[in-house]
């Protein structure tokens, strides 16, 4: 039964739209994947679990570089895709300066994955860049987050995750600031994805296995997951949508942004994945723009 929702979520993901639905024919994941990739410059684990580790990517000479942290979506899903996703945009990064910090974490399917797993990995291998910031040049005083989809979930999360409950396991005493954050259709209100988003993602179901509904009791299970719940960080955020996007509809966008005051940017002619395409307009005219701003000192 697993395999089988799973196997309709990787149909509808990849299925193009509706002609007549739409002014452009958004590509799929598919579409990005068939091309050829460039490889990290590193493999580098932040955890014993085979999963818990990170991809560096480095720009020629010496530094200090600032570094970009990328999290991929996939619905949270063990299934889908992982960091594959982001080396497109991590070898582009890496052209224009930046070190990149691409990372991959447990998810739903996998042991140890969701609730808390998921988050405690993408905190530990945030955290971890403090560890191999000194041998490898990157500057710590800039880093920006930018994630997509469910990694837009997870680098607003992680940006605000001082503001934790304590009682929460996920919650650290000196969590790595960041210097700005951009979600790149992120799923950054679970409660209100799962009252009324779309289901290509799964449907409610992707949203009770990602925190653990069943097994929490009566605990509040988006207290410490979801960042509408969670103080706003300090660090400057742009939330940015595909105005095309049937995964995540731009109509999610504008009220986590107003909630939280951070800038909004819903891109025409985009759907999902142009967001994450370093050859669209999505990429060069507006994301890169926003990410350059946010790793310049004083943005």
């Amino acid at each position: 039964m697993k395999r089988a929702a799973l196997a309709a979520i990787l149909l509808l993901m990849t299925a193009p739209t509706a002609p007549s639905a739409l002014a452009a024919d958004p590509i799929s994941f598919s579409d990005l994947l068939a091309r050829p990739r460039a490889q990290a410059d590193a493999r580098i684990s932040y955890g014993a679990d085979p999963l818990q580790f990170g991809e560096l990517w480095l720009p020629a000479g010496q530094g200090p570089f600032p570094v970009v942290v990328l999290i991929h979506g996939g619905c949270w899903q063990a299934d889908l895709p992982g960091t594959e996703l982001m080396d497109y945009l991590a070898a582009d990064l890496k052209a224009r300066g930046y070190a990149v910090w691409n990372l991959e974490y447990r998810r739903i399917g996998h042991p140890g994955g969701a609730w808390p797993g998921t988050f405690t990995d993408v905190a530990a291998g945030l955290d971890h860049l403090r560890v191999i910031a000194g041998p490898r040049g990157l500057d710590l005083t800039r880093v920006v987050l930018a994630g997509h989809s469910a990694g837009g979930h997870l680098v607003s999360w992680a940006a605000a995750r001082s503001g934790l409950p304590r009682s929460s396991p996920m919650w650290t005493a000196d969590p790595l600031p960041v210097t700005g954050v951009v979600s790149l259709a992120g799923i950054n209100d679970l409660e209100a994805f799962r009252a009324t988003g779309p289901d290509r993602c799964g449907g409610p179901q992707t949203i009770d296995d990602l925190v653990s509904a069943s097994s929490r009791g009566g605990q509040d299970v988006y207290a410490d997951t979801s960042p509408a719940r969670l103080p706003k960080p300090m660090a400057p955020v742009v939330v940015i949508s595909g105005a095309l996007d049937p995964i995540v509809p731009p109509t999610f966008g504008p009220p986590f942004a107003n909630a939280w005051k951070a800038r909004e940017v819903t891109i025409p002619n985009a759907g999902h994945f142009e967001l994450i395409d370093p050859t669209s307009a999505a990429w060069t005219g507006v994301i890169v723009p926003e990410i350059e701003r946010l790793a310049s000192p004083g943005s």
